[in-house]
């Protein structure tokens, strides 16, 4: 294990890609109770528990505080000395913020500081919206979400069986809202404000909506989609062949919109 502290700069480059660790909101409950934020994929813990938190040795994980001071360190202090690599986050989540990192809006939807994942549930045999949404929900909202694909007519009535949250069907929250798509619905409801996704959805609600002049790579997700779909019978598969298409796609929005190739290479 190496330092014991992480810059915003480091976190922020992390966030949404499937490399980032596992995050540790510990601020004082008060403190956390108070702020109407969290940063992306963060579940809330008490610092005095880390021992507790189920990490396995040799794992990673970053854990922040209000500031960066004594809170945080503890938390760290007590996780490193059961073996995981863990780091605290300099300057704490105002740190991160002043330093330009996304946040995500706390929701009614999914609770931070709750011991299980949540559980999402949708249509079975999904195209483009209900595997955007995964990887939007694992990556910036939580890691270990788990979803469910069912029959229709039994999504809400078996979302309320599990205590889970249905998507992208008529008459719920988490849908299709006029012209935008679920993907739009949750970027606005968790409240994240981060340009890369805002492009990666018109992208996604071009090929979920038949407008694939919204965005040129709307015609290469949906021959994408299609085609995943068409090859994999198991929708949980088919999620996790999807998460590689949508981390290629945040990663094309994030870093790589501007460049371009050609052949032979000079």
């Amino acid at each position: 294990m190496g330092s014991t502290s992480l810059s915003p700069r480091e976190l922020i480059a992390a966030i949404g890609t499937p490399s980032c660790p596992p995050i540790f909101d510990v601020r004082r409950r008060a403190v956390y109770d108070d702020s109407a934020v969290v940063i992306p994929t963060a579940r809330w813990r008490d610092a005095m528990t880390a021992q507790d938190w189920g990490l396995a040795p040799g794992s990673a994980a970053v854990v922040y505080c209000a500031h960066g001071h004594n809170v945080s360190q503890l938390a760290v202090a007590l996780l490193r000395q059961i073996g995981v690599d863990a780091r605290h986050l300099d300057g704490g989540i105002d740190g991160y913020v002043d330093a330009g990192g996304i946040t995500m809006k706390k929701t009614a939807h999914v609770d931070p500081a709750a011991e299980a994942p949540s559980r999402w549930v949708t249509r079975e045999r999904p195209k483009i919206d209900r595997i955007a949404c995964p990887w939007l929900i694992r990556r910036f909202i939580d890691r270990d979400a788990a979803f469910h694909f069912v029959e229709p007519e039994w999504v809400a009535d078996i979302a309320a069986e599990l205590g889970g949250l249905p998507y992208d069907i008529d008459g719920v929250a988490l849908s299709h809202r006029g012209e935008e798509c679920s993907f739009d619905t949750l970027i606005a409801e968790f409240g994240l404000d981060h340009a890369p996704l805002a492009r990666l959805a018109r992208i996604v609600r071009g090929a979920d909506t038949a407008r694939l002049d919204l965005e040129p790579e709307a015609a290469g997700l949906l021959a994408v989609s299609l085609g995943l779909s068409a090859i994999h019978d198991d929708d949980l598969v088919q999620i996790e062949a999807g998460m590689t298409v949508y981390d290629g796609l945040y990663g094309w929005c994030r870093h790589a919109a501007g460049e371009t190739h050609n052949w032979p290479a000079r």
